[in-house]
Formats: C-alpha cells, structure tokens, sequence
C-alpha cells in the first residue's frame, strides 16, 4: 500500500523524494477522479446541449476595475497557507515524518507564510492593476452549462466531504464520542452514500438558482457518477483506507489469478490498522492479520464496467430520466452485493442486520426502478426548465 506519494515514487523509481510525503496518495486519486469526472461530465452536457436539451442565460461581468478588498484577502490566505503548512514542512525539523499529524496541527512557519501571503497579494494587485480603466466597463455573455463545470465539480468535493464525514461518523457513533473533533477532521473515515446525498442536494440547489434543467442534468450526471466512484476507489485501493472485506480464507479459484486479488493483507495500510510488519521502521508499519477481500479493487472493475455499459448506450436513451434511473440500479445493486463481503457496520436493532449502506442500496435500486417506470410520465420531453 502507498500512505502517500513518497511510498509509490519510492516502490515504482527507486527515488526518495521527502516532499511527496505532503500528497495523500488517497487524495491525491480522488482529486484525478474529480478532474477526469468533470471532463466525463463537460462532454455529456456539451452533447446534450447540442440537441436542445439545455439553454444558455446572458450574465455581465465588470472589466478593468481594481483588485476588490475580497480578491486581495483571499490571495493573502491562500499564500499565507501554502508558506505557512508546504513551505514549513521543508523548514521544520521531523514535520514529514507524520504527514497527517502535520497538517492538522497548528505547526507551521509563520515566517513564510506572511511573505507568501504579502507576494500572492501584491501579484494579485498587480494582475488587475495592468488592465485597470479609468472607467470600468460591464459587458455581458451567454453562459452553458457546461461552462460551469468547474463550479460544479467543487461543489461535488466540499459538500461530498462533509456528506462522507457526517454519514461516516453517524454509523460510528462509538468511535465519534471518544474524539468528536479528530473524527471529523481526519483524512480517513469517509462514506460514500453521504457524500453522494449531500452533494447532491447542493448541486441541485446550485443548479436550480442558473436555470439548468435537473432531470437532463442527472441524466449527464449518472454516467460521470459511475466512472467518478470507480476512479475514487483507486485511491482507496491504492492507500488501504479500511475499505476492505471479511476475511478471506477460502482457496483460490483460479491459479493464475495473482494472491492479492483474491485475499490481501494490505500492508502499509494508511490507516494503521492490524499488526507490526516485522523489521518495518516507520509510520506506517501494519498489515492485516489475515488475508481479506480486496473489495476496493472489485469495486474498481465492476464499477467501470458498469460504466461502459452506460456510456455505450447513452445515446440511444432519448426519453428524460432513464439514464438517471438507470444509474440509482447500477450504483446500489453494484453497493448491495459488495456489501455482503465488505466490513462495515451492521444495525443490529433492524431485522435482518443490514448495514447503512444496504439500506440505502435498496432505497436507491427501488427510485431507479420507479425512474424507469415513471419517467415518460414526468418528464415529457418537451420539458421546461426545472
């Protein structure tokens, strides 16, 4: 496993390059997932765009005025924390030995962080005061949907994170209550369905406010939805995050099939999680004690499966809301029968004992079935904006 980027350059080149240890190999694929996600989504909405299914709105935009005390303010911060966390982990003795702890803490070098902080600002100026007029013009422009890509794939991570964090810590109460403030700070302890129902309802909401249709929106979204999981759970793969199965020690079915697809030890977890490697030095030192489902990596194949499938077909799909529905089908029904060999937490006060996201499986394959059902109803395609 690779905590960070310093242990995969390391593995893969031989180099040891101490500031990669500043880049969390699980987020670092997670943001790869949200780029290459976006640009999924920017093709799916220029497509749709060009058959009529979306319209552009005219917005006005000020030239030539000078840097606003907002634009100044927000670059100082941003320089004060790149000198303040990147360049002090270079300057402060041990900083990089535990990454994490780093990041967190309240160390940093206050030093750099104020000059870089003073230079972004004084950059800032600068930029805005070459093409200052003595009379700052308005002029206006039509703005697509798929011009706010960007806006949107950042809505996705902020409110994702929190949605993953709070879902996280509602199913590990337990764990929550013994440190609420290092729970919802941590790198690790992420749940997917609460990123996905949190972004959700602010995606639409920011959607909404620009006059983008919502249902051909989910429709582009649904396929971008699957490759982005797929492409998240590399990271998790890649870090060992705890995403992984029961144990697994059942004999291997196929002699070809390499030892870590069948049962792992996640070794170098980033997590921590298990017992000491022997002759290991280091932060992290641990494997499993037995072998697991590699989970994370079934979820990798299966769900970019599933998306080629979906991105195979999408064109023939004309009518309003089956891709949509389509997706809540693969997304849960792909969740369910994961479920059945993942470790998770189980509610033992239900029937049953399903976990949170079993739960919130069904729920999703039973709207998609409904999407299915309901959607030539709902969603006529002459539709307007809603």
């Amino acid at each position: 496993m690779y905590p960070n980027l310093y242990y995969l350059v390391q593995d893969l080149f031989g180099v040891k390059l101490n500031a990669l240890k500043l880049v969390n190999s699980f987020g670092f694929f997670v943001a790869l997932a949200f780029v290459a996600s976006g640009y999924v989504l920017y093709s799916e909405l220029k497509r749709k765009e060009a058959l009529g299914e979306f319209i552009a709105i005219e917005e006005s935009y000020t030239i030539g005025a000078p840097a606003s005390i907002m634009e100044l303010a927000t670059s100082f911060f941003f320089g004060f924390l790149f000198g303040f966390k990147i360049i002090g982990a270079f300057v402060i003795e041990n900083a990089l030995n535990n990454t994490q702890a780093f990041i967190l803490s309240m160390q940093g070098s206050w030093l750099a962080g104020i000059i870089m902080g003073a230079l972004m600002t004084f950059l800032k100026w600068r930029e805005k005061d070459k093409v200052k007029l003595s009379t700052p013009e308005t002029k206006l422009y039509m703005v697509w949907p798929h011009d706010r890509v960007g806006d949107v794939v950042l809505q996705a991570a902020l409110w994702g994170f929190i949605g993953a964090k709070i879902f996280h810590n509602l199913e590990n109460l337990d764990d929550f209550a013994k440190d609420p403030f290092g729970s919802l700070i941590s790198f690790s302890g992420l749940t997917f369905y609460g990123g996905l129902i949190v972004a959700t309802i602010a995606i639409i909401i920011y959607i909404r406010k620009y006059k983008i249709r919502v249902i051909h929106f989910a429709d582009a979204m649904a396929p971008t939805m699957l490759f982005a999981y797929a492409a998240g759970r590399i990271g998790c793969h890649m870090s060992g995050d705890g995403d992984w199965g029961i144990p697994n020690f059942s004999p291997k079915p196929f002699s070809w099939l390499p030892d870590w697809m069948w049962a792992y030890t996640y070794p170098h977890n980033v997590v921590n999680e298990g017992k000491q490697i022997a002759g290991c030095i280091g932060n992290y030192c641990n494997e499993l004690p037995v072998p697991v489902f590699p989970t994370t990596f079934y979820e990798i194949i299966g769900t970019f499966i599933l998306f080629g499938m979906m991105w195979s077909f999408r064109k023939k799909i004309t009518q309003p809301g089956i891709l949509t529905g389509v997706y809540l089908i693969f997304a849960g029904g792909e969740r369910f029968l994961i479920e059945k060999i993942r470790v998770n937490n189980k509610i033992h006060a239900l029937p049953f004992e399903p976990t949170q996201a079993e739960l919130i499986s069904i729920f999703l394959i039973l709207c998609g079935i409904i999407f299915l059902l309901f959607s030539k109803k709902w969603f006529p395609k002459t539709i307007s904006n809603a």
